[in-house]
């Protein structure tokens, strides 16, 4: 009996112990690409609304569509309901990933009941306009708890960035944001910058940055040619 006792209780903490890595495996937000080896790096964007109506940034989404360069933009619900035209005409280009960032841009999903995060996580709208479902999921502002986090798993691959751009900051010029981007990228981050008209000096900074990323061997891929969903 004694050793049977011991036997259950190593069965019983060996089970807590699976379990555990087995919801730690599944709770996690990526933010770097897996095989940095391949010196891909992802360009990413956010596009979204809160109180005032926005649009794409037309030098940078123009610059990126004329230079054929791979990206992925994770767009809102309310952002996509204003930009119908753009949206559909970006879902044709093969070099265009489109994901979901929300539905309204709630910086704190964390605060919401289990209902409503899942109803802030829908891509209907978005799915609705390209007719394609969404695969990542990238958190507003990056904020979110463990439970909220495992909500989102349970539909999408959550995927964040490597380390901000900061083009939100009005203090920081296209001359910053240049320096700042490409002496800190290293082969299998995911860049974030906004194509919302809230990345201030990021239609001045990205060909630079582009540039001289290549001449260093790098090459830029969306996420969905990298991660598997």
């Amino acid at each position: 009996m004694k050793h049977g006792g011991h036997g259950l209780k190593a069965l019983i903490l060996s089970s807590s112990i699976v379990l555990f890595f087995c919801q730690s495996a599944v709770a996690e937000v990526i933010t770097s690409l897996p095989d940095p080896g391949k010196n891909a790096v992802a360009l990413t964007f956010d596009a979204c609304e809160t109180k005032t109506p926005s649009h794409f940034d037309k030098k940078v989404l123009d610059y990126l569509v004329k230079e054929k360069i791979p990206f992925t933009v994770f767009i809102t619900g309310r952002f996509a309901e204003r930009n119908k035209e753009d949206i559909l005409r970006l879902a044709e280009l093969g070099f265009v990933e489109l994901e979901n960032h929300s539905r309204n841009h709630v910086m704190h999903m964390e605060a919401l009941s289990e209902k409503e995060v899942l109803e802030e996580i829908s891509d209907n709208v978005l799915k609705g306009i390209t007719g394609k479902k969404t695969k990542f999921f990238r958190f507003p502002a990056g904020n979110y708890d463990q439970k909220t986090l495992e909500l989102v798993e349970r539909k999408y691959k959550v995927v964040h960035w490597t380390f901000p751009s900061g083009d939100p900051d009005k203090n920081i010029t296209a001359e910053m944001l240049v320096k700042s981007v490409t002496s800190n990228t290293r082969p299998g981050d995911i860049l974030i910058f906004h194509i919302n008209g809230r990345g201030y000096g990021t239609a001045e900074a990205l060909p630079e940055i582009v540039e001289r990323l290549r001449k260093r061997g790098l090459h830029f891929v969306k996420l969905e040619e990298i991660i598997q969903p």
